[in-house]
């Protein structure tokens, strides 16, 4: 019961959504059109050719709409359709269909979406049209504050409320003070309405907890003296996988005509990133059939296989090894990226004999190219990477992800500069066509909104959780940790610099140590009389450098002006991740003590939590071994303690495993007043390796919730935002649950839950007993505020930096 809170990595704090410019270098920003209604996050996009749409529309829930949309308008180009995934429902990542009605003058021909003569051809890609008469564009820009008169909009919160404040949304800020000075708005010489369905609620499909992605559609073709039915085809985690630290992402087709739902990725395999050739016949997809997933991160090992729409167990073969993120330039030659020679690459491969190893590299040495969309046999549309960057420095425009179109008839690999000339410091992602290449679509963040010294809110959201009884909350914090009494939330900035406080008194930074890196792993005493917070002060994850445990006496009632921190251990050791017993007179945590050169881990517990080793207080030593021990809890009955450890790692195993973190990592239970009393509880692989990391126990110590990699990956994580400058994923959240009166029956349990199924690192779950809709939960309805005085990382100009977009920032580093 209760709730798990929990942090993310890789999500950014300003929301992703959709956009597109004209495929022609000398674009500006007035080219470019917004192509969602700007609620929650909406990114990897397709659009939906015509004679799709007409079949969507034909389902009750859109026909019956208060405006229903009518074939002419299809047919005339005012109405064009996307698939993309967005979170607005629970927070879940899932596909949704976007309606995009263009009310322009059709008198002329060019003021339609495409060419009346192309409707009916299934071969072409259409969408992301209207016109305007002066400038040949139409839409509107992210600066837009919308159409809709009756609602304001918070760029910073992602998502529209009503001013009237009638509807189900909690934790909402209506306040549009924030856009006084935003960037002129622009007249819309042609308003676009959207409209924006759950393709799970209009077909029926699916809608437990899931990722959904890669959302693409197979066209109808020829079958005998008839017409095949046309599919969505997917990817999703919905259905669970036998094999552990295995992906659960499988690939699915939905008929739009009668909405059944069937697998094609065959049982026992994982499939990721679907693409469907132009004829609408075969479904390529990047897959793990030959190796499984082996830990790799960065650059998955997959292999591209081959399918057919109608019977997906017949015929399917691997046609090229090493590669993902395919994409058909005719139903003969595909495109995709690899990592080769330390650069990301677009190759091209002509698959039409079958298997080959005989491809071309489409994009130059020298740069990083990933995430292909081709536009034809010969061109394609590509996220780009011109120069690496290196952590901490300011990027310059090159060192930003732009999207560009590459020939290879082309001279010299020179290509097309979509996005760099309209906002140069801006991400790019995703790339997809629009229109047969005319335009080019692609995702980035809406940081137009925020400029230099402005605030940057962040949020806690509630997110649809699997398991009945227990909520799910994801907090834009790291470490969250809630009081025992349910009262107060504390967590630490996504730069490990500062810790702030969420309570009766509302959100505050209670501690800055004024530099990055220098503070981690915050953790209230189990005793809540106590109002004692515990943080680690000194560099993270670095067994080399000294880290000391402080405790914040007296937390809740002193201003940070007066903040003082009691130093609780000494002696250069690299100290840990504490947790008091539930009276909070004695204190477990890791330390490097008696660790040697290796810098070995173990557990001691300090028996008096207020002075520490300090004034005569002792530290007992509770685990021994040349191993690492970590991440540890003391359970609510004051008998167990949990932790992760690498004690059982096996003697022949590398020192670091793929990509140089080291994996091994189970989760363990020991008794607190016998080390010889412990027992193996979960582990990742069925040779123990991978993560499972930050256990929590619930608040009546019957369940324990992980951060584990039990799932893999779900995306191709080259995919997300700002990537290269992540520290590992242990992947997502989930829960296991123990014999509480025989610890040695908790041995090795088979059984476990998937809590959360998300592209991002879900991560340092905390558990309590209080749902954050409970009156005394009162730091969740305090979280709609900005708990970031200003934004010091917005440039002038209004580019991002690396620390804006919601990542963990310290450099890459061990557990």
């Amino acid at each position: 019961m209760g709730s798990i809170a929990f942090f993310a990595t890789y999500r950014p704090p300003l929301a992703l959504d959709i956009f597109s410019l004209p495929a022609y270098p000398n674009a500006t920003r007035q080219d470019e059109i917004h192509l969602t209604d700007g609620i929650s996050y909406n990114y990897n996009c397709q659009v939906i050719p015509p004679q799709a749409l007409r079949t969507i529309l034909r389902h009750s829930q859109l026909a019956s709409s208060s405006q229903p949309p009518k074939r002419s308008d299809i047919d005339s180009g005012r109405l064009t359709g996307l698939v993309f995934v967005s979170e607005r429902d629970s927070n879940l990542e899932t596909l949704h269909f976007a309606l995009l009605r263009f009310n322009c003058d059709d008198d002329d021909d060019d003021d339609v979406a495409y060419d009346d003569d192309y409707v009916d051809d299934p071969y072409v890609d259409y969408g992301g049209g209207g016109c305007d008469d002066d400038d040949d564009h139409c839409g509107y820009d992210d600066d837009d504050d919308h159409y809709y008169d009756d609602y304001s909009y918070d760029d910073d919160d992602n998502c529209y409320y009503d001013d009237d404040d009638d509807d189900d949304h909690s934790y909402y800020d209506n306040d549009d003070d924030d856009d006084d000075d935003e960037e002129e708005e622009e007249d819309d010489p042609c308003p676009t309405e959207v409209q924006v369905y759950s393709f799970a609620d209009v077909y029926g499909t699916f809608s437990g907890v899931r990722m959904e992605d890669s959302g693409c559609i197979a066209v109808g073709y020829t079958v005998g003296n008839g017409t095949a039915d046309l599919y969505l085809v997917y990817a999703s985690t919905m259905e669970p996988i036998e094999d552990r630290r295995q992906p659960w992402t499988a690939v699915y087709k939905t008929n739009l005509r009668t909405g059944e739902t069937e697998r094609l990725t065959p049982q026992g395999v994982s499939d990721l990133s679907p693409s469907v050739s132009p004829s609408g016949k075969k479904v390529a997809v990047a897959s793990f059939q030959r190796n499984g997933w082996q830990g790799e991160i960065e650059h998955l090992h997959t292999d591209i296989y081959v399918m057919h729409i109608r019977n997906s167990q017949v015929g399917r073969r691997r046609v090229l090894r090493n590669g993902g993120w395919p994409t058909w330039g005719s139903d003969n030659i595909i495109f995709f990226h690899r990592k080769k020679e330390g650069f990301w690459g677009v190759f091209r491969a002509d698959i039409s004999d079958g298997e080959t190893r005989v491809t071309h590299r489409v994009t130059p040495v020298g740069i990083d190219a990933m995430t292909p969309a081709a536009i034809n046999d010969t061109e394609v549309a590509v996220a780009t990477i011109r120069r690496k960057s290196k952590f901490n420095e300011d990027r310059v425009a090159e060192q930003y992800r732009h999207i560009e179109i590459f020939d290879i008839t082309a001279p010299g690999h020179e290509s097309i500069e979509i996005t760099r000339n309209t906002r140069p410091k801006t991400d790019h992602y995703n790339p997809f066509v629009i229109d047969g290449g005319n335009r080019i679509g692609y995702h980035r963040c809406k940081s137009a909104r925020v400029k230099s010294g402005k605030d940057m809110h962040r949020y806690f959201q509630n997110l649809k959780s699997p398991k009945r009884h227990v909520e799910l909350n994801r907090v834009s914090g790291v470490f969250p940790t809630i009081s025992s009494d349910g009262s107060k939330l504390a967590f630490v900035d996504n730069e490990f610099k500062s810790v702030w406080l969420a309570d009766s008194n509302g959100v505050r930074m209670v501690l800055d140590t004024k530099g990055p890196d220098n503070i981690f792993s915050a953790v209230w005493n189990q005793n809540p009389e106590k109002d004692t917070l515990y943080v680690c002060m000194g560099p993270s994850f670095n067994a080399d450098q000294p880290l000391e445990i402080h405790a914040i006496p007296n937390v809740s009632n002193v201003s940070s002006d007066n903040i003082t921190t009691v130093p609780l251990t000494r002696g250069s050791f690299n100290n840990a991740f504490p947790s008091t017993d539930p009276q909070g007179r004695r204190l477990v945590f890791r330390s490097t003590r008696n660790g040697g050169d290796e810098r070995y881990k173990n557990l001691y517990i300090m028996e008096n939590s207020k002075i520490g080793e300090f004034s005569g207080g002792k530290i007992r030593r509770l685990t021994r071994g040349a191993w690492t021990d970590t991440h540890c809890q003391w359970s609510p009955r004051g008998d167990w303690i949990v932790f992760s450890s690498t004690r059982d790692k096996p003697r022949d195993a590398p020192e670091k495993s793929i990509e140089g973190d080291p994996g091994y990592f189970a989760v363990y239970l020991v008794k607190a007043t016998d080390p010889d009393v412990w027992v193996r509880v979960l582990k990742s692989g069925y040779d123990i390796a991978g993560h499972v990391n930050h256990p929590c126990f619930s608040p009546d110590g019957r369940s324990i919730a992980v951060s584990a990699d039990l799932a893999a990956v779900s995306v191709d994580p080259i995919s997300l935002p700002l990537f290269l400058h992540s520290v590992r994923p242990y992947g997502d959240i989930f829960t296991v649950d123990i014999n509480t009166r025989d610890i040695y029956k908790n041995k090795d349990i088979e059984n476990y839950t998937r809590i959360t199924h998300s592209r991002y690192e879900n991560s340092t779950p905390a558990w309590t007993m209080y749902s954050a809709m409970n009156l005394d939960a009162d730091w969740s309805s305090r979280l709609k505020d900005s708990y970031v005085p200003t934004c010091p990382y917005t440039y002038p100009e209004g580019g991002e930096s690396e620390r804006r977009i919601g990542h963990l920032c310290i450099p890459r580093r061990c557990c």
